[in-house]
């Protein structure tokens, strides 16, 4: 199989899936619950490249890749993941418009083969859609393991579709699955899917309904099923049936007598539109138990004793937070130790290409104010951003992407649940904190998988509370000079770490606090519920995931940074560059934010540091430095007892290390967070209060530290 693909971006996915069907492309819809190996299945057939884009008016992502079998090209379309058609979130109503509107010409439904059951509620919803499906059950060997044997031959006769059996990971069942695909898609089924049967009084009601509606063009759409949803009365996806038929369905005469009399049915019979949900969705669950009592067996007793056992570990009361807490410590340790020896080299190694740049301009005739700006300014800004981002996010993005892999991830969001529930927020939220370690930016984007926009927003203004990895540098810095000393070796770096974990643990709680006070101010309201699954415990796929993390992640975030960058470094430059009255620009804004500074314990130059490191935190140390030591050009000093020299020499204390710590991680977002909360919100205002709410927490907090130790003569 070879792979031709592209991608699409906002707005295009109807437009282009037009265009393609006027040849011989085929387009093959991937369904599947989250966590059951679809992205893994995706990329097996489509050679592991994921092109993205927004779904039209969402921000929900879409991956598209092409493969090809027997000459015959496919475009493959992963959905995102959803537990039911009957759209309770975004996700949800993407791949239910997906598979209901766009007339795909197969559809793959993905399945966990360790707890088929669960997942077969989606699969039957699909049935009631479309007969052109095939139902992939992966995960076979998570299921050898546990000893659970599965009759694909028999369930495939109850459903009536092609089941195929595949373990994703080790690429076996694949060519079965496209042969069952491409069979799917040349012809008309051989046997009539299954289709569910509703209690008698639902049955009674379709059965006056159904034959209304089906000597209509209703087009691709189930008469049956169009009947059930109109019955449901959920007026979202009616108004976006009207669209697709291009007529009000519920308004024609013969289907508007139809319906009311259907309705009149069930309201003698005591079946209100709610209790018809849940029957309709009830039916789905009790189809699948049966399904799954007639083809799934388990040859060993307590087969999932070792998956409860973690959980007992991992997620209770007595050790769920404190085994959270020791695991973030590690990864800290490792991203802190494992970055510190690559993030040197790699700044040995580009700064050697600064006096190459610098004399390639001079020969080219540049004049001398030119070669300062594109190489002291532009491009010793972009070694610092590189330099220090890309080793710790090189390690961070891998570690994260393998708990989320391992399936450790859900259970953090399980275990900071009710402290969200608590401040009227999502427990989804704890994701998205979670991913805002490496980068709010990606922390930002995460929380399109809250569904109540209410609590995305909350989600997206606290993110910035948790440190990314541009921050880390001087935090680590800090930690080492004044409260570490001149320790060195292990116990340094654990010490170190510890306290790195104590301030991000008040960042931690500054975001329940913050979220909290959001939640009864600005955005009031009553936190939604949401499912969570606790997926079952996996091996992560360690090349998948150095894969995944570094081209969708760790490049993805170092290339915005370094595009915010580049014109930071000119600006800095021009700054201490430019004088004004003897004075540089840069010491001259210093000079007027000092008086404002020293009430929050820092001083001019540093908070002009950081206000001149709003495209990058990386380089607020680097412009400390220019600052103090009255250089045209970012300084690197690696001597932290050097720089600690330095700084107290500039009048820093105990209070001063504090409130630049407390200051650089309360204070406001970067360029690239602030221009992904737009795109994220498309509101100016949103983006403006995510800017001014930790901007305002930072100065206060630092304000009152600075305060109470002046008045208490503690510094």
């Amino acid at each position: 199989m070879g792979l031709t693909a592209r991608s699409t971006g906002k707005g295009a996915m109807d437009r282009s899936l037009t265009v393609e069907r006027g040849g011989d492309l085929r387009v093959v819809a991937l369904a599947g619950n989250p966590n059951v190996g679809k992205s893994t299945v995706f990329n097996q057939l489509t050679g592991m490249r994921q092109h993205t884009g927004n779904w039209p008016g969402k921000t929900v992502t879409n991956a598209q890749g092409r493969y090809r079998r027997g000459g015959q090209e496919y475009l493959l379309v992963d959905l995102p993941g959803a537990y039911s058609l009957l759209a309770h979130s975004a996700e949800e109503e993407v791949a239910r418009d997906f598979i209901c509107f766009e007339e795909p010409d197969a559809v793959v439904v993905v399945c966990d083969a360790t707890c088929l059951e669960r997942n077969l509620n989606l699969a039957l919803q699909t049935l009631e859609i479309t007969s052109r499906v095939v139902l992939c059950v992966n995960l076979l060997d998570e299921a050898g393991k546990k000893e659970i044997r599965i009759d694909l031959p028999h369930l495939s006769q109850r459903l009536g579709v092609p089941v195929v059996g595949t373990s994703a990971r080790g690429n076996q069942g694949l060519e079965q699955l496209t042969g069952a695909v491409e069979r799917v898609c040349r012809g008309r089924p051989d046997r009539k899917p299954l289709h569910m049967r509703y209690p008698e009084a639902v049955e009674r009601a379709l059965g006056l309904l159904v034959p209304v509606l089906e000597p209509l063009n209703l087009k691709k759409l189930p008469a049956r099923w169009v009947a059930v949803k109109l019955l449901s009365e959920d007026t979202q996806l009616i108004a976006s049936i009207d669209a697709y038929l291009k007529f009000p369905l519920r308004t024609h005469p013969e289907v508007r007598d139809a319906l009311e009399e259907a309705q009149r049915h069930l309201a003698d019979e005591g079946v209100t539109p709610e209790k018809f949900r849940d029957m309709v969705a009830a039916s789905a669950v009790l189809l699948a138990e049966d399904l799954c009592l007639d083809t799934v067996s388990y040859q060993k007793a307590g087969c999932h004793d070792r998956d409860r056992a973690l959980d007992r570990l991992l997620t209770s009361r007595m050790t769920g937070i404190p085994v959270m807490l020791l695991l973030l410590a590690f990864v800290f340790w490792l991203t802190i130790a494992g970055a510190n020896l690559p993030s040197r080299l790699l700044s040995d190694l580009l700064f050697r290409g600064q006096s190459a740049l610098a004399d390639a301009l001079s020969w080219m005739g540049a004049p001398p104010w030119l070669n300062g700006m594109l190489v002291d300014g532009v491009y010793r800004t972009l070694v610092w951003v590189v330099s220090v981002m890309l080793p710790p996010m090189a390690i961070f993005f891998p570690l994260f992407t393998l708990l989320e892999d391992s399936g450790y991830l859900p259970r953090i969001a399980f275990n900071l649940d009710k402290s969200f529930q608590r401040c009227r927020a999502c427990g989804k939220q704890a994701l998205t904190m979670c991913m805002g370690f490496g980068c709010n930016a990606v922390g930002i984007t995460g929380a399109r998988i809250i569904d109540s926009p209410r609590e995305r927003l909350i989600a997206i203004i606290t993110n910035n509370f948790v440190p990314c990895n541009g921050r880390f540098p001087t935090l680590i810095s800090i930690i080492t000079m004044f409260f570490i000393g001149t320790a060195s070796g292990l116990g340094a770096s654990l010490l170190s770490t510890l306290l790195l974990t104590g301030v991000i643990l008040f960042g931690v709680l500054m975001t329940f606090v913050v979220s909290s006070a959001l939640s009864k101010t600005i955005l009031k309201g009553v936190p939604s519920s949401f499912t969570l699954e606790l997926p079952p415990y996996r091996r992560p796929q360690i090349v998948q995931v150095i894969v995944r993390s570094i081209f969708d992640r760790t490049l993805f975030v170092l290339g915005r940074a370094v595009a915010v960058a580049a014109p930071a470094g000119l600006l800095i430059w021009c700054m201490a560059n430019l004088a004004v009255g003897g004075q540089s620009l840069l010491s001259l804004c210093s000079g007027l934010l000092d008086p404002f500074a020293r009430l929050l314990g820092l001083d001019g130059v540093i908070l002009m540091a950081f206000i001149l490191g709003f495209p990058a935190n990386e380089i607020v140390v680097p412009v400390m430095l220019m600052a103090y030591l009255s250089t045209g050009s970012l300084t690197e000093i690696n001597d932290l007892a050097q720089l600690k020299l330095l700084l107290a020499g500039q009048g820093w204390t105990w209070l001063t290390a504090v409130c630049t710590m407390l200051f650089s991680l309360l204070h406001w977002p970067c360029s690239t967070s602030c221009m992904t909360i737009y795109k994220e919100t498309h509101s100016l205002r949103w983006t403006l209060i995510s800017f001014a709410v930790p901007t305002m927490i930072g100065m206060v907090v630092c304000g009152l530290v600075a305060g109470f130790a002046r008045l208490f003569a503690l510094a």
